[in-house]
């Protein structure tokens, strides 16, 4: 290019990005710094600014390679970013265009663990009274896990070894890989839709963290927690936990010990039940051995071997018991009479005469109140009118049209309705 030839501002940033793009430098760098002004639009490109107490550096992180991010970027966070440098001829402003992003002193995978621990908490996945109870005696459980690993064979092995009642199904899952956690949420939900099992098994053998982080994705998460059957998460080897053990109503170890958590030991079982035959075999004999000593004493007694003397001692004293109350009554009997004529000694006239008199009055006396006596009114043709509580109608000011009452004649009562009331005269 000449000196004195004359440009175009598109020229000129053209030209700069062709030097820029050819520095060995530029085109592979890796730069540390603090994350500002974050942004992350719906075209899924990432926009930031990467700055350090002296300098800024804008940069931009396109969709297919935000895609590969395995945890958050916060403003503030200091890490470390590897791309290119160039200058975008547009508006002459250069930037890097950043490939990876890295958490500087921890790995992304540790810091994406870290931060959807603290989201899912504080969301309330991991909320004990959210937890499933796990069925005592599962009559089939599903696996989700991959069918070709060793950690399948393992559970189907030991399942049917310690509880053979139990149906196994397996539901096959990439357990590795981008497509996994896609995969192993959507068998959860098709396991609850149609209801395949009462319990699920979900899980792998060990590796890396990398190996392991599809159980660690929050699609997984969410499909645990929204599982309306019961979830154990078998990931790994015992110092392996991931997001799936928090969010899982019982977490395993390994893949062997969810087996031996799902179902209960056969022998176990069997050895319970022997050792509660004997007891119960135990009991019975006591509670037999007591009846038999209580059903020796009985047979033993005197009603038993003479029981015609029981009749005797009862009719002896049936015996004293009527000569004491013979003897009382003739007492009270003699007491009356002595009594009787005490009186009659006391009050002349008092004898039988009047006793004879006192009858006859008593007789003239209940004649007359026969007589007046309204059944005998009755009886003549005459009958009464009550009110339902019983009082008598002597007046017509005492009812209404439409009232009813009985009417009471010599052979029975009459049910009545007023129709209509005449005074005397009228």
């Amino acid at each position: 290019m000449r000196e004195d030839a004359i440009l175009t501002p598109s020229q000129v940033g053209q030209y700069l990005k062709t030097m820029m793009d050819r520095d060995h430098l530029l085109s592979r760098l890796l730069v540390r710094g603090e994350l500002s002004n974050y942004k992350m639009y719906p075209s899924g490109h990432h926009y930031f600014t990467l700055k350090d107490g002296e300098g800024a550096l804008r940069c931009v992180m396109f969709r297919s390679d935000a895609q590969s991010l395995r945890f958050r970027p916060e403003n503030g966070m200091q890490v470390i970013a590897a791309g290119r440098v160039t200058v975008f001829p547009r508006d002459g402003q250069y930037q890097l265009y950043c490939a990876r992003l890295t958490p500087e002193g921890v790995g992304d995978l540790a810091l994406a663990f870290q931060q959807l621990k603290e989201k899912l908490a504080r969301e309330g996945l991991f909320d004990p009274d959210n937890k499933r109870k796990i069925p005592e005696f599962p009559q089939k459980i599903a696996l989700i896990t991959s069918p070709a690993g060793a950690a399948v064979r393992d559970m189907i092995r030991i399942l049917g070894a310690r509880w053979p009642l139990t149906e196994i199904g397996v539901i096959p899952v990439r357990v590795q890989g981008e497509e996994a956690p896609q995969e192993i949420a959507a068998a959860i939900q098709w396991a609850n839709l149609h209801k395949v099992a009462d319990l699920i098994i979900t899980g792998r053998g060990g590796g890396s963290m990398e190996d392991l982080w599809a159980f660690n994705e929050e699609v997984v998460a969410r499909a645990i927690y929204c599982s309306e059957i019961p979830v154990i998460s078998a990931v790994g080897h015992e110092p392996d936990v991931t997001i799936a053990d928090f969010v899982a109503d019982l977490r395993a170890s390994t893949p062997s010990n969810a087996a031996e958590l799902a179902v209960p030991d056969q022998n176990e079982i069997y050895m319970s039940l022997l050792g509660d035959g004997e007891r119960l075999e135990g009991a019975v004999s006591v509670r037999l051995a007591r009846y038999r000593q209580a059903l020796n004493r009985l047979t033993s007694s005197r009603p038993m071997t003479e029981p015609a003397s029981y009749f005797r001692e009862k009719r002896l004293l049936l015996d004293f018991q009527g000569s004491r109350l013979a003897h009382g009554l003739r007492h009270t009997a003699s007491e009356r009479r002595e009594q009787l004529g005490k009186l009659s000694a006391a009050l002349p006239g008092c004898g039988e005469r009047t006793v004879s008199n006192r009858r006859e009055r008593l007789k003239e006396l209940s004649a007359a109140l026969d007589a007046m006596s309204p059944l005998k009114v009755l009886g003549r043709g005459y009958s009464i009118a009550q009110k339902g509580d019983g009082t008598v109608l002597s007046s017509i000011q005492n009812t209404a049209p439409g009232d009813i009452f009985q009417l009471r004649l010599s052979d029975g009562e009459l049910d009545c309705r007023v129709e209509k009331i005449k005074e005397k005269g009228n």
